[in-house]
C-alpha cells in the first residue's frame, strides 16, 4: 500500500470541541488537551506506537475531566477506523507487555471490525494530577468502540497509578503498532475476506 494512512476528525458538542489529525505512518506529536497528565498519556502513544498524532481538545473541565477525556477517545478511535480504511493488507493481531518500575501492564488487540474492550485495573490512587484513574477505562473504551477494534487490556501489578496507566497506553500502542504494521503481501487476514 502507498497511500497515506491518515486522517482528520473534528468533533463538536456542547461539552468538547475537538480537533484531531493522525497518520499510522509517523509524523508530528502536538497535544493539547487542558489535561496535563493526559496530554503525557496521548504524547506516550503517539512516540511508542510511531504515530503521527496532532490532538487540539478543548471541554468542560470546570466539571471535571470526564467529557474531554471520553470524546478524545472517540474522535481517536474514529480517525483510527478512517485511516485504516478497509484493513486490507494489515497484521491484524498485536499483543504487548510494558513494565514501568514496580508495575506491569498488558494489551492485546484484533483490528477485527467487531468492537469491544476487556479492561483489568485497580488503580490505589484517585487521580493523577487533573486526570481521574477511572477515566482510563473510559478512554480505552471509546477508542475501542470508535475504531472498531477489540482490545483487551490489564494490570498485572503495580502500586503507582501514574506508572500503571502509562504502561497501560504505551502497551496499547505498541500492540497498535504490530496490529497495523502492512503485510509484505498486501492480503486480508480473514478467512471471510471481510474485516
Amino acid at each position: 500500500m502507498n497511500n497515506p494512512r491518515c486522517a482528520e476528525i473534528t468533533r463538536t458538542t456542547k461539552e468538547t470541541d475537538i480537533s484531531l489529525s493522525l497518520c499510522l505512518d509517523g509524523g508530528e506529536t502536538d497535544i493539547s488537551t487542558g489535561i496535563g497528565f493526559f496530554d503525557h498519556m496521548l504524547t506516550a502513544f503517539s512516540v511508542h506506537g510511531g504515530f503521527g498524532l496532532c490532538v487540539r481538545a478543548e471541554g468542560d473541565l470546570l466539571v471535571d475531566c470526564h467529557h474531554t477525556v471520553e470524546d478524545t477517545g472517540i474522535v481517536l478511535g474514529m480517525a483510527l477506523g478512517k485511516a485504516l480504511g478497509d484493513k486490507s493488507g494489515i497484521e491484524r493481531y498485536g499483543s504487548f507487555f510494558v513494565p514501568m518500575d514496580e508495575s506491569l501492564s498488558f494489551a492485546s488487540v484484533d483490528v477485527s471490525g467487531r468492537p469491544f474492550l476487556v479492561f483489568e485495573g485497580e488503580f490505589p490512587q484517585e487521580r493523577v494530577g487533573d486526570f481521574d484513574t477511572c477515566m482510563t477505562e473510559e478512554f480505552f473504551r471509546a477508542l475501542a468502540v470508535n475504531a472498531g477494534i477489540t482490545l483487551h487490556m490489564k494490570v498485572q501489578y503495580g502500586k503507582n497509578s501514574h506508572h500503571m496507566i502509562e504502561g497501560l497506553f504505551k502497551a496499547a500502542a505498541h500492540a497498535l503498532r504490530l496490529a497495523v504494521k502492512e503485510k509484505a503481501d498486501g492480503r486480508l487476514l480473514s478467512t471471510k475476506g471481510v474485516l
